[in-house]
């Protein structure tokens, strides 16, 4: 996979965000790790130091009522964005191509504040 993001900028985006949404009531789990280099099935790792070759990273926020946000970053430069606010609002997010950490970070930005209000 074409490497057009650096993974480990991309994760300072989730990290400068975490406090502000946790103080904002959500909960922010830890970001994950795929290791391209693993032998199929890639296992998620949540320990940077066991992937050597990261193709992905991914993070999970929910809110009250089982809202919920997962947002999965590829270093090829897409992001796969599914959500749930409720039974009537639940779905993917148009994620346009992601060619910065700072892209990342406003992506983040806007899913947010879609899925749980201007948090």
């Amino acid at each position: 996979m074409q490497r057009v993001i650096d993974l480990d900028q991309a994760v300072i985006e989730i990290t400068d965000r975490r406090r502000g949404w946790e103080s904002a009531g959500l909960t922010v789990g830890p970001v994950s790790w795929r290791d391209e280099a693993a032998s199929w099935p890639q296992r998620l790792e949540t320990d940077r130091s066991r992937v050597g070759d990261p193709d992905s990273i991914g993070v999970r926020i929910a809110g009250l009522a089982e809202t919920e946000l997962c947002v999965v970053l590829f270093r090829g430069g897409w992001a796969d964005v599914d959500f749930i606010v409720n039974m009537d609002d639940a779905g993917s997010l148009p994620a346009p191509d992601v060619a910065s950490p700072q892209a990342f970070g406003n992506l983040l930005d806007r899913c947010v504040s879609r899925v749980f209000g201007s948090s």
